[in-house]
């Protein structure tokens, strides 16, 4: 099913993003953690992306072994990294071909060492074109990413928001943001999306903490900042990594609940193929019947 008609139910979507294992021991964890979260019957998964190789192909493999072996909607994460126009045509027709419905349309990030983001030859520089491919080709339901608190390589929020607009406006149906700490962050970039006329559904995107030093290290290349009273929390316990979870887990649950009554359309949970704090955060907001 496409995700933008389980939007149109108007009941909140709940999706679990993972990224393909680079090993034999983490596809084996992988279908542990999908095994775990199989019975929250989440609305779809989504598996990421790395340009080139082995990862494309696990990452296809990957999205129709969830939908046709394991029973769960699926979408597939595509970037610009390292393609030429030729080889996107052909990686979407194997999704296609793989009965996979939804694709997450991305510029990616510039490849490990590399300071700035360099199209490939007869490739796409922006995401917008990438949108604007798939829609012109195939039939697929298109995600696009944002960032509330703006791209770390934007000149501006305004700018960043503007490139935001032009994805939607090239075939983009629903956003699924960067992840974010302070709720604040998201209702603003929602208001400021529709006051111009943005007006397709963004789904905030949630990390649960379970490490401070790794936080810190996300936070800091995606361009979030964790709020001083979080950090404080986290770091008078980080020594302890199971008070490090429920820290993580209690403050997730949180900020959920308030989205969710708050009218944001669903969650959508950065896993790290990890399902405990996921799980738990589900089963508390399934408990408070914010999510079924």
């Amino acid at each position: 099913m496409k995700i933008v008609e389980l939007l149109r139910t108007k009941r909140p979507v709940v999706s679990f993003e993972f990224f393909p294992p680079r090993n034999d021991e983490g596809s084996k964890n992988l279908v542990e953690v999908l095994g775990a979260l199989k019975d929250l019957s989440p609305s779809f998964v989504s598996m990421t992306y790395g340009a080139g190789g082995s990862t494309r192909q696990k990452t296809i493999a990957l999205v129709s072994d969830i939908k046709h072996k394991i029973g769960l909607e699926t979408m597939a994460h595509l970037t610009c990294v390292g393609h030429s126009l030729i080889e996107l045509h052909v990686i979407l027709k194997e999704l296609y071909s793989a009965g996979i419905e939804n694709v997450l349309a991305l510029r990616g990030d510039p490849p490990r060492g590399e300071s700035r983001f360099v199209p490939a030859p007869d490739g796409f520089r922006y995401a917008a074109d990438l949108v604007a491919f798939i829609k012109a080709h195939f039939s697929f339901c298109i995600g696009v990413a944002g960032y509330p608190e703006k791209h770390p390589e934007a000149p501006s929020l305004e700018e960043d928001m503007a490139h935001l607009k032009g994805k939607v406006g090239k075939g983009g149906e629903f956003v699924i943001t960067q992840l974010f700490f302070d709720n604040r962050d998201y209702f603003h970039f929602v208001r400021r999306l529709q006051e111009q006329g943005v007006s397709v559904p963004v789904i905030p995107g949630i990390m649960p903490i379970t490490d401070v030093e790794q936080i810190k290290r996300f936070t800091t290349v995606c361009g979030a900042k964790i709020p001083p009273s979080l950090l404080k929390k986290l770091e008078k316990v980080q020594t302890n990594k199971d008070a490090v979870v429920q820290e993580g887990i209690a403050y997730a649950v949180d900020q959920c609940r308030e989205l969710l009554k708050k009218g944001a359309p669903g969650i959508h949970f950065y896993t790290l193929n990890k399902s405990k704090s996921t799980k738990e955060i589900f089963l508390r907001l399934k408990k408070e019947r914010l999510v079924k």
